[in-house]
């Protein structure tokens, strides 16, 4: 029996270690893909939080994860992400309050690399939601494709066709913008 499958045994006996050891492992990667999702601190928090919350409640009704976990995880997220976009249209929030801007001695430069990280992130925003999720899960946060399928719920060839589709998309917004 796996590591994780082990993990997971105890969490269904809701023993405070394991619940503790999953969180520890998990919550900032999903604080990380809620707030590159939402844009907004309150609800990337909100999001892990629920996440959690929905997760123990998947363990005591007895129906949480057999194996998989991180991509059960990140599937409660993504879901509740997309119940977040579904409830209303989040709130403008200053790209401040959103990621950590890129500090140097030179500011120019630094004026520079957070204009393209504004210009990356509006990029992504434009890709379909399963798109973003992708490239998200792929390049942000180092998943393989099998990890990414298991969490999407799709094939690996669907992912890849997801990542081809979206990488093509964001050179032609990038390249487009940069010929105005």
């Amino acid at each position: 029996m796996s590591e994780e499958a082990k993990l997971i045994q105890r969490a269904y006996r809701l023993e405070g270690q394991a619940l503790a050891e999953i969180y520890d492992t998990h919550n900032e990667a999903i604080y990380r893909y809620a707030m590159r999702l939402l844009g907004n601190v309150d609800a990337a928090e909100e999001c892990v939080s629920e996440t959690f919350t929905r997760f123990l409640n998947a363990l005591h009704r007895k129906k949480g994860p057999r194996d998989h976990l991180k991509a059960y995880l990140f599937r409660i997220a993504h879901n509740w992400i997309t119940d977040y976009y579904r409830r209303a249209a989040p709130a403008t929030e200053p790209i401040d309050d959103e990621i950590s801007l890129v500090s140097t001695e030179k500011p120019d430069m630094e004026a520079f690399q957070n204009i393209e990280i504004v210009r990356v992130r509006a990029a992504l925003k434009k890709l379909t939601p399963a798109q973003e999720q992708v490239i998200s899960l792929k390049f942000l946060e180092g998943w393989e494709n099998a990890e990414i399928a298991t969490a999407i719920g799709k094939p690996i060839g669907s992912v890849k066709s997801l990542q081809h589709r979206a990488l093509a998309t964001l050179k032609r917004i990038l390249l487009d913008e940069d010929d105005e």
